[in-house]
């Protein structure tokens, strides 16, 4: 289970570009698994300077 939460946001970018690259094939699939908002998702990575790109399904530093 991801701690969307709670964890270092470099950690949280690792654990979900290898989630995206290994489980799920887009952030819809992922966030609908874990039962979380996307748009919240977004908004926290985005805070940290991290964006999705939906080509190459994975976030990406700024």
């Amino acid at each position: 289970m991801i701690n969307f939460e709670t964890k270092d946001m470099n950690l949280l970018y690792s654990i979900l570009n290898l989630k995206l690259r290994d489980e799920f094939k887009d952030l819809d699939d992922l966030v609908n698994y874990y039962g979380k908002n996307k748009t919240e998702v977004l908004d926290k990575m985005e805070k940290a300077g991290y964006f999705y790109n939906k080509e190459e399904n994975q976030f990406k530093r700024k």
